[in-house]
């Protein structure tokens, strides 16, 4: 029985993993979007009361969310088109377009690291930042992203 519990839980564990090479193009935006999103859900949950609002902190993660908010669409190229993607057809087929909307979500996140580099941190203004943010990464999904 123990055997059996063993077997059945790496299984489990090996399907979630959901088989991307870490290095490929596509194992490297999942890393990249992940963490994209675990910042902004960190940043808009310290302004939203779901977490304890710290201003060097959000200050911090403003400033990783920038950073790497340029980094995915390097990865996007045109061998990099993989069927175990979320992203559709149209990434590659509306590049223009897509990276479009690339360059706005960079713009949105410059615009927050900005708000939160001026002291004292002003959590209305960085409330409407962090909106345009996801409001952003949605336009973009709502485009290419399969659900």
């Amino acid at each position: 029985m123990l055997k059996r519990m063993i077997v059945l839980l790496s299984v489990l564990a090996m399907s979630g993993c959901g088989g991307v090479d870490p290095d490929s193009p596509l194992g490297k935006r999942k890393v990249i979007f992940k963490e994209m999103l675990n910042l902004s859900e960190d940043l808009g949950g310290m302004l939203r009361g779901r977490i304890a609002f710290d201003e060097q902190t959000f200050a911090e993660k403003a400033r990783r969310l920038d950073e790497i908010s340029r980094q995915p669409w390097q990865h996007f190229d045109a061998e990099a088109k993989e069927s175990k993607s979320s992203a559709r057809d149209d990434v590659w087929e509306q590049r223009e377009r897509f990276m479009q909307l690339a360059r706005e979500l960079e713009g949105t996140t410059a615009l927050l690291l900005q708000s939160a580099q001026q002291q004292p941190l002003n959590p209305d203004a960085l409330g409407v930042r962090i909106d345009v943010v996801e409001k952003a990464c949605e336009g973009c999904h709502q485009e290419f992203r399969i659900y």
